[in-house]
């Protein structure tokens, strides 16, 4: 089972890969889906994750939806696929 922090961190990735994608800022990206730079930049660096409504607003900022934001996700085995297993 991957640890909360395995997944931030794979999350903090994938954002910072379609930030940078769409040639966007910290401080840019924040305006556009209404948080703070501060918020961005620990989501990128895999320290918080993001509530259900910032997620979409995200996706939306960086021209994308919700499943291509979190679709990285999908690399670590969740808990109830390792339960089916075992």
């Amino acid at each position: 089972m991957a640890a909360r922090g395995d997944y931030l961190q794979l999350f903090g990735a994938r954002l910072r890969e379609l930030r940078t994608a769409a040639d966007l800022s910290q401080r840019e990206l924040a305006k556009r889906c209404g948080t703070s730079a501060a918020a961005i930049s620990n989501f990128e660096a895999g320290n918080n994750a993001p509530t259900l409504g910032t997620l979409v607003r995200l996706a939306e900022a960086l021209g994308c939806n919700v499943t291509q934001l979190v679709e990285v996700l999908d690399q670590k085995p969740s808990r109830s696929s390792k339960a089916r297993k075992g």
